[in-house]
Formats: C-alpha cells, sequence, structure tokens
C-alpha cells in the first residue's frame, strides 16, 4: 500500500496550479449533506409506537426498522473509509449518497416490513459520509479553517439527529410520514450534486497495487452484526438466553480471528498498529463513553418530557412540544462548533475533549435538579449538547492528528464505529434501567422518578469516565490538526511499495507525502543520489 499526499503538489515547472477552493463553500455543502444523513436517525421516532399498526406487524417485527440502520451504518462506516483512502474521497462520498436517496424512496412508498427494512439498510449505507467529510476538509482546507470545520462537520451528527426530532415530529402530526422519506431522497439528490460540481476532489490516491481486503470486510460484517444484534436485542430476547449468549460469545470469537487477519494481511481494512498507538487507542476508548453519554440524553428526556403530568413527576408534553424544547441542544452543538475550534487552535484537541465531556457531565448533573421544570431540562440539555459539540470537534483533530496520511479516513471511520457501538450499549443499558426500575400506570408501564434520575447520572458517570480517558492520551508527537507535518524526528514509519516504472523517483515519506519531483512544503528540487538531501522545512523530514 502507498502512501498519498494529502494536498495536491505543485508540478515540476510551477506552471500548475492546485485547484480553487472556496473554504465556506466546501464548509456549508459537506455540513448541510453531514446533517441530512445524521437526521435519518431521528425519522422514524415519532412514529415508533405506530409502526405496529402502520405496517400490521407485531412490534417484535417494526423494531428492525431501527435495528438494521444501526448495524448496516456500523458495518459500513470504517469500510468506506478504507475505500475512501484507496479510491478518492469525493468519488466514495458520492456514491455514500445514492443508496441514501434510493433508500429513502423505497420507505417512502414501503407497505410491508421487509421493504422498509430494506430501504432503512440502504440509509443505513450512507453512514461513512460524516467521516469522508471529515477527512476531506482536512485535505482540502488552508490550515487556519481546518479545525472549526472539523468540529462543525463531526458535530452535524449530533445536529441533525436533534433538530431531526421536532421537524419530524412536526411533519408526522401534520401530514403523511411518507413525506420525511421523501424530503431526504430530494435532499440527498441535491446534495450528490452540489458536491459533484461545487467541491474539487483531493489529491488523487496512488494506485492500489494490492488486492482489497474483502476477508477483512467479511469478518468485521460478521463480528459486528453479532455483537451489536446481542446488544440491542439482549432486553427483548433475554441476556441469559442462549441465542444472546451465544451471539456474543460468537462475536468475540469471530473478532479474534478477524484481528489475527488484519495484522497479517498486507493490505488490511483497519490498520490495528496504528489503531493500537497510545493516542488513537485512547482517544477510540474515550469516543466509546461519549457516545454512551450523548446518546443516553436523547433516550432519557424526551420519555420524561412526555410522561403524563398525573404521575407527579411527568411533564405531560407532545411529541411535537418535547421536539421543540429539545431542538435548541441542535443549537448548541452549531454554536460551540467554533468556539471548539478556537479552544483546539489555542490549546490543542487534547484540552478541548476533557472540556467538553467535563461540560457534558455538568449538564447531566445540573438535569437531576431540574427534572420538574421543561426551561430547567432543556437549558440542561443545551449545556450537555455544547459539551458534545465539544467532543466530537476534538475526536477526529486527535485521529487525524495520530495517523499517516494514506489511513486517516479509515482511522476516522474506525473512531466513528467506535461511538456508533458506545450508542448502542447506551440504548441497551439506559433501556434496562428504565425497564428494571419502571411502574404501572393505568394500562402503562413507565419509568419511575427514581429510574430516570439514576440513568441521568450514568449518563454522567460515563462523561466523566470519558474526561479521565481522554486526560492520557499523550500529546508527544501529535501532529498540528491541519498542517500535514509531524514534528522533526516524530513521524511514523510508513510501509513502502517498489516504485512504478514510469515514477522510479517518487518516494512516500512521513505525512509529508509528496508525489510531484518538489516538495509542497519547501520548494525545494529532490536530491540526486549524489548530493545531500535537503529537509523539508515545515516536517524536518529528509526527502531522499
Amino acid at each position: 500500500m502507498t502512501t498519498t499526499a494529502s494536498r495536491p503538489a505543485p508540478p515540476a515547472d510551477g506552471s500548475a496550479t492546485a485547484p480553487v477552493v472556496h473554504p465556506n463553500r466546501i464548509v456549508a455543502i459537506l455540513a448541510i449533506g453531514g446533517i441530512v444523513v445524521a437526521m435519518t436517525q431521528t425519522l422514524v421516532v415519532p412514529i415508533v409506537a405506530s409502526l405496529p399498526t402502520i405496517f400490521d406487524a407485531p412490534a417484535s417485527d417494526t423494531s428492525w426498522i431501527i435495528t438494521v440502520t444501526l448495524l448496516v451504518g456500523a458495518i459500513c462506516t470504517p469500510v468506506s473509509g478504507r475505500l475512501g483512502d484507496l479510491y478518492g474521497k469525493k468519488k466514495m462520498i458520492l456514491i455514500s449518497l445514492v443508496p441514501l436517496a434510493l433508500g429513502s424512496a423505497v420507505c417512502a412508498v414501503a407497505t410491508t416490513v421487509p421493504v422498509m427494512v430494506t430501504g432503512r439498510g440502504l440509509q443505513g449505507l450512507a453512514t461513512g459520509f460524516i467521516p469522508l467529510g471529515i477527512s476531506m476538509l482536512h485535505d482540502l482546507l488552508p490550515k487556519e479553517r481546518t479545525a472549526g470545520a472539523i468540529s462543525l462537520m463531526s458535530s452535524s451528527l449530533g445536529i441533525g439527529g436533534a433538530l431531526g426530532l421536532p421537524f419530524a415530529a412536526a411533519v408526522a402530526e401534520f401530514a403523511s410520514w411518507r413525506i420525511l422519506f421523501w424530503l431526504i431522497a430530494v435532499c440527498a439528490v441535491v446534495v450528490g450534486v452540489v458536491v459533484w460540481r461545487a467541491i474539487p476532489a483531493p489529491a488523487a490516491p496512488a494506485r492500489v497495487r494490492t488486492p482489497f481486503d474483502y476477508v477483512g470486510v467479511l469478518g468485521l460484517a460478521a463480528g459486528l452484526v453479532a455483537l451489536l444484534l446481542a446488544v440491542s436485542k439482549g432486553a427483548e430476547w433475554g441476556w441469559a438466553s442462549p441465542l444472546v449468549l451465544g451471539l456474543f460469545g460468537g462475536s468475540v470469537v469471530v473478532l479474534l480471528a478477524w484481528g489475527w487477519w488484519e495484522l497479517r494481511t498486507p493490505a488490511a481494512l483497519v490498520d490495528l498498529r496504528t489503531t493500537a498507538r497510545p493516542a488513537v487507542l485512547l482517544t477510540n476508548l474515550a469516543s466509546i463513553m461519549i457516545g454512551f453519554a450523548m446518546y443516553a440524553q436523547s433516550l432519557i428526556l424526551p420519555q420524561l418530557m412526555q410522561a403524563p403530568a398525573a404521575t407527579g413527576f411527568g411533564l405531560g408534553q407532545s411529541m411535537l412540544q418535547m421536539g421543540l424544547w429539545m431542538a435548541p441542544s441542535g443549537i448548541a452543538m452549531t454554536l460551540m462548533s467554533p468556539v471548539g475550534a478556537q479552544i483546539t487552535r489555542a490549546r490543542g484537541p487534547k484540552t478541548t475533549l476533557v472540556l467538553g465531556a467535563l461540560v457534558m457531565a455538568l449538564g447531566y448533573g445540573l438535569s437531576t435538579l431540574f427534572m420538574d421544570t421543561l426551561v430547567g431540562l432543556s437549558l440542561t440539555a443545551f449545556v450537555a449538547a455544547a459539551g458534545v459539540g465539544f467532543a466530537y470537534g476534538a475526536l477526529p483533530a486527535i485521529i487525524l492528528g495520530s495517523v499517516p496520511a494514506s489511513e486517516k479516513a479509515a482511522a476516522n471511520g474506525f473512531n466513528a464505529l467506535m461511538r456508533s457501538i458506545g450508542t448502542s450499549v447506551s440504548a441497551a443499558v439506559i433501556g434496562v434501567v428504565l425497564a428494571r426500575m419502571s411502574t404501572t400506570f393505568g394500562e402503562h408501564t413507565l419509568p419511575t422518578e427514581g429510574g430516570f434520575r439514576v440513568a441521568l447520572l450514568l449518563g454522567c458517570g460515563m462523561a466523566v469516565v470519558a474526561a479521565a480517558i481522554a486526560a492520557t492520551v499523550p500529546v508527544k508527537g501529535l501532529r498540528e490538526v491541519a498542517g500535514g507535518h509531524w514534528p522533526a524526528g516524530q513521524a511514523p514509519a510508513v510501509r513502502r511499495t517498489a516504485p512504478s516504472p514510469a515514477g522510479a523517483a517518487r518516494r512516500t515519506v512521513g505525512a509529508c507525502a509528496e508525489t510531484s519531483p518538489r516538495c509542497a512544503a519547501s520548494n525545494r528540487p529532490r536530491p540526486t543520489r549524489r548530493s545531500p538531501p535537503p529537509r523539508c522545512s515545515s516536517c524536518a523530514r529528509s526527502r531522499a
């Protein structure tokens, strides 16, 4: 596998220039696309209770309408990231929008559960859009704009989910739910056309000389499906049932075998040696906790707001009213993204990540004190979401600063997978807590006030754990988020392949990988075999 430059380099004669880049346009297009993709996660929330009636099927069958998107997205995210590294990020972004539009159209006309599940599975194939967009921003934008753009793009996952809930509730209440999916289909087509026409492609990757890791894809898919099925269906099927225990055990065996394969294949889907670096490993662990804490809020507060007021602690809001009260959390992520970027530029992404996790913990802690008021819950949700905005912007910044240029999209996709695992575990754990601490009210079984409080404290605890893990992330050797160069003497080793006949002088060194006869950072000509090798002025690494 050959490492390629993350930014286009000028040709030897200096006559050609890099594609014209409009930072504001690129950020706006990719962020809007990320929000559209993220909205698919909450589209069906307002109609979850009505799905059995709509499709004349039991709730156990209609629950797959939600589960399948999670499973497909978890598998697709690291795969699309790897394909982006190999074949081009813009190409993979455009390809990911095709199943989003097609799946949304299928859902809009679905009349049976299997057809609806198929459409939702196709929508899940677009989940890789956001990590691919983050890597693309890192490639295209100037250094001073990258931190803020990455922060906004990463936060679009939460922004889309938060803003999508009141939007979906309003459409479902005043019109047909099928309109929701038609709107997403149209938006996907529009975003695809705009990306194709208005965003230049980053530097083309080198020709792939090794086959794609199909065995790795199948192994990761089998392991993740077994793990996430056990986590998401454990409460329904029984945590001690042979099926769930078998799924947990099978996932461990398959993932261990997958890891053995990935360490030995020359073209691994995920470079586990890079993933095992302390900065990357600890950041991925913190991502699981951040994903858990982020999703817990979206599970707890809506139920608390919609609980009947007659219970003594419920706030008696409709779905639409609840969505409007939760909408400020999406606004908080949008507003805090540039603030987090400023902190990252001044103090580094590690500081931003620790601060974000602590702010999330503060929001959860305060929410236990204001459970009896809508304004209080909305404000505490705003605080917690601000922390999510900080954290979600810092996570990819650390990852991008810790891996070689040839593995940015794959590493980013794997980090997004870790967050997805965190949200899946959060759904299972919070669901168990609220189910265990419940009471019968009329014809319905509702969580108790104590159950809501324990769940909120659990989210607070996970945010604190995330802050503790983030505080241990090593910063030595972490390159600047947008600079694209490693500190002197700290660049990681990069696997090399034999040069092609047409470019025998091409070399790949560290993250300052250049394929032109000149170094884009120093503009010095490459040395001949007999001359002493000059050093790149930015990365201080020999160009020989």
